[in-house]
C-alpha cells in the first residue's frame, strides 16, 4: 500500500482565519449600513413632521385671512351692488391666434 498524502497549497487555519476576518469586516459594513439606513429615516420622519408643521401653520394663517374677509361688512368699507349688470361684447381676438 502506498502512503499518498495530499498536500494543499496553503494551511486550513490561514484559510479560515482569512474567512473570519473577511465575515468580521463584511458584518462591520452591514452594521454600518443599517446604522446609515436608520439615521436617514429618523431625518426623514423628523423632516416630515417639520414640513407638517409649517404646513399647519400657514393653513391656520390663511383660515384666519379667509374669515377676516368673509367677516367684513361691504357696505361699511365703501362698496355698493351694482345698479345694472352690462354685457360688453369684445373682438374676436384671442391669444392663440
Amino acid at each position: 500500500m502506498s502512503n499518498l498524502r495530499f498536500h494543499l497549497p496553503f494551511s486550513v487555519v490561514s484559510l479560515c482565519s482569512g474567512t473570519v476576518a473577511i465575515l468580521t469586516v463584511a458584518y462591520i459594513g452591514l452594521i454600518a449600513v443599517v446604522m446609515s439606513y436608520a439615521t436617514i429615516t429618523v431625518e426623514a420622519a423628523q423632516s416630515v413632521r417639520n414640513d407638517e408643521a409649517t404646513v399647519a401653520t400657514l393653513e391656520s394663517k390663511y383660515l384666519a385671512s379667509v374669515a377676516r374677509v368673509t367677516a367684513t361688512d361691504y357696505t361699511a368699507a365703501g362698496y355698493a351692488k351694482p345698479i345694472a349688470e352690462v354685457f360688453v361684447p369684445a373682438e374676436s381676438v384671442t391669444a392663440l391666434r
